[in-house]
């Protein structure tokens, strides 16, 4: 690994919309990392992303949010990680999964993209897919894959849904702080 700051990326879409929904999981893990620290975001509009900044064991971790919708998150991501010089091996994307159940959490590096079309994007735009990502499970639903993940949490995974979010953001926090085994030892679920 390199040195210089760390960046973390929460995946979704822009607007009321689609807050809350399964496919802003990534969104709102980051936010919660923000919150926690005290920090707000601020549109940078040379990136194209909403950004704050925190520290972490030390380290500077960048949180940052794509203005664009998820299916194009490659150009903004590409663009915060060149504006702040930040290599792909310090990039965590945190994104929606579902192939995982609702509740389950992994965590890895590189590898494919799995059908996800925001990190089909990302790796298109950084040229690498070599880069962590903390995979959040909201399960596959019955319908159509899209219209389940455009869609809120049901009520009984509201309980659970904070759980969920909180121990993404300490696996991302750990990842910074304690390397990729450690964060696959605690969190992988």
């Amino acid at each position: 690994m390199s040195g210089g700051p760390w960046l973390a990326v929460g995946l979704g879409n822009p607007g009321d919309r689609y807050a809350g929904t399964r496919h802003n999981v990534g969104q709102m893990a980051v936010e919660l990392l923000a919150g926690a620290a005290g920090e707000k975001f601020t549109s940078e509009r040379k990136v194209r992303c909403d950004v704050a900044s925190i520290r972490v064991g030390g380290h500077r971790l960048l949180l940052a949010e794509p203005h664009s919708y998820m299916n194009e998150s490659g150009g903004p991501v590409s663009a915060v990680s060149r504006y702040y010089d930040v290599p792909a091996d310090h990039l965590i994307v945190l994104q929606d999964e579902i192939d995982l159940p609702f509740g389950a959490l992994r965590v890895k590096f590189g590898g494919g993209d799995n059908g996800h079309n925001g990190l089909k994007s990302i790796r298109r735009s950084l040229g690498t897919g070599d880069w962590y990502r903390v995979r959040i499970g909201v399960g596959r639903g019955r319908g159509e894959t899209a219209d389940h993940v455009l869609s809120r949490f049901a009520r009984h995974e509201s309980a659970g849904l904070d759980d969920l979010l909180q121990r993404a953001a300490d696996c991302t926090e750990c990842i910074v702080t304690d390397g990729l085994a450690t964060a696959q030892n605690r969190y992988n679920s």
